[in-house]
C-alpha cells in the first residue's frame, strides 16, 4: 500500500490519545493496560507515546529498556488491546521532562555540543542512540503487521530552530531504519512562521499542528494543507489540551470540562483527529520533571510531581468526573465503535499515621561518601561535570572568618542552595552543620556568614538541589550546581571538593544502604533534645504495615508540616514534596508499589520536619498547600 493510500485509511474518523511518557515513567508498569482500558472506554483508539533518550541511555552507551522502560512491552500490550500507535521518536520530545528527553551527560560533552543543530558530534551520538531504539520499533510497524502507523521526529521545532539539515538528516536516518512504508512526521504550532520554520518540504513527511484549547481550528488546518503535499494533509490537532502543566508555588490549573468537549467538537464534527494531550498524565516519579522558564533564564519554574494535568483519566487512574463524562460524550458521537462499560475508580486507602525517626544527617552522608567519589577542584565545577546526573550535590570549602561577619555570594546556581558552616577540626559540636541561609536561581542573594570562632579555618559546605531541567525554549542548556565562581567579601574562593549525594532515579539500582539500621545513636539524640528547628537536611525513616493482600490500596502520603525534600517507599523513588510552597500537599503511591506486612518509608527532608515527627497516609489528592490555598489556576 502506499504512504497516501494509507494516511487515507490512518486518519478516517480517527481520534488519537496521548499518554505522553506515562508508560515509561509517569506510571507504574502493573496500571499500563489500566489505564489503556479507561482510554478505550473514552473512546480513542490510537496511543501517542514519547520515548525519552535520557530514561533509556542513562550512561553513555548504557542501554536500558527492562523495567519502567520496556518500550516493546508496551506496544505490544497496545497491539493486543487494538490500539495504534503513534511514536514520538525524538531525540527531543519536550514533554515536562527533564532537559526536553535528552541525557545529560550531553551537557558534559566538551567541545559543548549545540543540540537540535546539524553539530555533527550531536548527530553522531543521535545515530549511535537510533541505531538502538528504531531496530526495535522496525517489527512493530503497522506495514509489519504491529500498531505503530507514524513516527514523530523532533518537536515542535519551528518554535526553536531553522535548521532544515538538521531536520533532513533526522529524516533520513529514520528512513534508513525503518523504510518508506510508515508515516514520518512533524508537530509545529499553528501559525506560518513555526510551520515554516519546523517542516521538512519534503513529498513524504507529514506536517501534524497544535494550538491552544478553544482556538477556532479550521483556519489552522487550511493553513497546514500549504505545508503538506496535495491530497495528503489530512487535519489534526497532534496536542489537543485537556488541561495544563502547574509549577511549584502556582495555583493548581483546572479547565472547564464543558468548554473543552465543545473545544473538540469544533474539530471532530468535520472529520479532523485530535490527540488528547493529556488523557492520561500520571505522576512525575524520581528526577525526571521538567521545568520552563519565562523570559529570563533565572525566571525558573520547576514542575510539580504530580502530573494529573486536570486530565480526564486521574493520577490516580479515577474518571468518575465531569471532563472524563464530557469527552466521552463527544467522542461517542463521531467514534462508532462499541464502548465498553467505564471502569470503576480504584479503590485508595489510608493508613494513617507513620511514626517517623532521625536515621541519618548530612554530616553523616559525607562521613559515608567513599572518598574515591569526592571530586577537587580550584573552582565550583557543574554536576553534570561531576558524573551526577541528577539529586544533589555538596559543595565543601574553608574560609578565614572575620569578626565582623563575611559575605558570601554565588552569581549563578542551578537550581537551590543551602549554605551551612561548621568547625570540623574541634571536638565540640563534631558533625553539627549550622545552616546559614538559601539562596535561589529565581532569588538569588548574597548570604551574611556570621562569625563563628574556630580554632582553624571555618568550613563551608553548599549543598545545592537539581530541581529539574528546562524543557522548553531557549534556556534547554540547563546545566546543574554551581555553575559561576564563589565570592567571599568580593574575592573569589578557591579550594573545593564536590561530594555526591547518593540518591537513584528510576532507571537505577537502588543504594539506600543508609536506611533505618544507620546512626542509631543520633536519632535516639535528636528526639530527646526535640531538635527540629536546626535545619540541617537529614534522612528520616519510618515503616507501616498491611496485614493481608486485600487490603493492599493506592495512597497518598500527606507532607503537611515537613519542609521540602524527596521521599522513597520501599526504596522506589515517588517524588519530591514541598507543602509550603505548594500548590501540591500530598505524593501519589500506587498500590503495586506497597505490599504485604512490613512497608518502610525515607525520606531526605531539606529543611524542617514535622513537629511531631510523623506523616499521614491518605486516600485523597490535596492541591490546596502553600500560599495558594483556595485559589485556582482557571483557564
Amino acid at each position: 500500500m502506499t504512504i497516501s493510500g494509507k494516511m487515507g485509511i490512518v486518519f478516517r474518523s480517527l481520534v488519537v490519545i496521548c499518554i505522553t511518557f506515562v508508560f515509561f515513567q509517569r506510571l507504574w508498569m502493573q496500571y499500563w493496560e489500566d489505564r489503556l482500558l479507561r482510554a478505550n472506554a473514552l473512546g480513542l483508539n490510537t496511543i501517542q507515546v514519547y520515548v525519552p533518550w535520557n530514561l533509556h541511555e542513562p550512561k553513555p552507551g548504557k542501554m536500558v529498556f527492562e523495567g519502567i522502560g520496556h518500550l516493546v512491552s508496551f506496544l505490544k500490550l497496545c497491539e493486543k488491546l487494538d490500539f495504534l500507535v503513534m511514536l514520538r521518536a525524538g531525540p527531543y520530545i519536550c514533554g515536562e521532562w527533564d532537559l526536553g528527553g535528552f541525557p545529560a551527560w550531553l551537557l558534559a560533552v566538551k567541545p559543548r555540543l549545540q543540540l537540535r543543530t546539524s553539530d555533527p558530534v550531536y548527530l553522531k551520538l543521535v545515530e549511535r542512540w537510533w541505531d538502538v531504539l528504531l531496530p526495535k520499533v522496525f517489527p512493530l510497524l503497522y506495514s509489519n503487521g504491529g500498531p505503530v502507523i507514524m513516527v514523530q521526529i523532533e518537536n515542535e521545532y519551528g518554535s526553536y530552530g531553522n535548521d532544515k539539515a538538521y531536520l533532513r538528516k533526522l529524516v533520513s536516518m529514520a528512513r534508513g531504519h525503518l523504510g518508506d512504508d510508515i508515516i514520518v512526521y512533524t508537530t509545529d504550532g499553528g501559525t506560518k512562521e513555526t510551520l515554516d520554520k519546523g517542516t521538512v518540504p519534503v513529498a513524504d513527511v507529514y506536517s501534524a499542528v497544535d494550538f491552544s484549547t478553544g482556538d477556532d481550528p479550521w483556519p489552522i488546518f487550511k493553513l497546514q494543507k500549504k505545508f503538506n503535499a496535495p491530497g495528503r494533509s489530512p487535519p489534526l490537532s497532534s496536542e489537543f489540551y485537556t488541561g495544563w502543566l502547574t509549577h511549584w508555588g502556582e495555583k493548581i490549573t483546572k479547565t472547564d470540562a464543558e468548554f473543552t468537549a465543545a473545544s473538540l467538537e469544533k474539530i471532530l464534527s468535520r472529520n479532523g483527529s485530535a490527540v488528547l494531550y493529556m488523557v492520561h498524565g500520571g505522576t512525575n516519579f524520581g528526577f525526571y520533571n521538567g521545568a520552563n522558564t519565562g523570559s529570563e533564564e533565572s525566571d525558573y519554574k520547576p514542575d510539580l510531581t504530580s502530573y494529573d494535568y486536570d486530565a480526564p483519566i486521574k493520577e490516580s487512574g479515577d474518571i468518575d468526573n465531569p471532563k472524563f463524562q464530557a469527552l466521552q460524550r463527544v467522542i461517542k458521537k463521531y467514534n462508532a465503535s462499541p464502548h465498553p462499560i467505564n471502569p470503576s475508580n480504584k479503590q485508595r486507602k489510608a493508613y494513617g499515621s507513620i511514626k517517623m525517626q532521625m536515621t541519618t544527617s548530612l554530616f553523616d552522608l559525607v562521613r559515608m561518601t567513599d572518598p574515591a567519589d569526592v571530586i577537587t577542584s580550584a573552582n565550583p565545577i557543574s554536576m553534570e561535570s561531576v558524573g551526577q546526573m541528577f539529586g544533589f550535590l555538596l559543595y565543601e570549602s574553608s574560609y578565614i572568618a572575620k569578626k565582623s561577619g563575611n559575605t558570601l555570594r554565588i552569581p549563578k546556581v542551578h537550581d537551590r542552595a543551602q549554605v551551612f558552616v561548621s568547625c570540623l577540626s574541634q571536638d565540640v559540636d563534631v558533625g553539627v552543620l549550622r545552616y546559614i541561609g538559601t539562596t535561589e536561581r529565581w532569588n538569588n542573594q548574597p548570604i551574611s556568614l556570621p562569625t563563628i570562632e574556630c580554632t582553624t579555618n571555618t568550613s563551608l559546605f553548599i549543598l545545592v538541589e537539581n530541581m529539574g531541567r528546562v524543557n522548553y525554549g531557549p534556556y534547554i542548556f540547563d546545566d546543574k550546581g554551581i555553575l559561576s565562581s564563589v565570592y567571599l567579601d568580593g574575592q573569589i574562593l578557591h579550594g573545593w571538593k564536590m561530594i555526591p549525594i547518593p540518591f537513584h532515579n528510576l532507571n537505577q539500582e537502588p543504594n539506600l544502604t543508609f536506611e533505618m539500621q544507620h546512626t542509631k545513636n543520633r536519632s535516639k539524640k535528636f528526639e530527646l533534645t526535640n531538635d527540629v528547628g536546626r535545619k540541617e537536611p537529614a534522612l528520616f525513616a519510618g515503616e507501616f504495615s498491611i496485614n493481608s493482600e486485600e487490603e493492599i490500596k493506592d495512597t497518598y502520603l500527606s507532607f503537611n508540616g515537613w519542609g521540602k525534600g524527596v521521599a522513597f517507599v520501599n526504596e522506589f523513588n515517588i517524588g519530591r514534596y514541598w507543602p509550603s510552597v505548594g500548590p501540591q500537599c500530598n505524593l501519589y503511591v500506587p498500590a503495586p508499589l506497597l505490599k504485604r506486612g512490613k512497608n518502610t518509608l525515607v525520606v531526605f527532608e531539606l529543611e524542617s520536619p514535622h513537629l511531631e515527627l510523623s506523616l499521614e497516609a491518605v486516600d485523597h489528592q490535596d492541591f490546596t498547600c502553600g500560599s495558594n490555598v483556595s485559589k485556582v489556576n482557571q483557564l
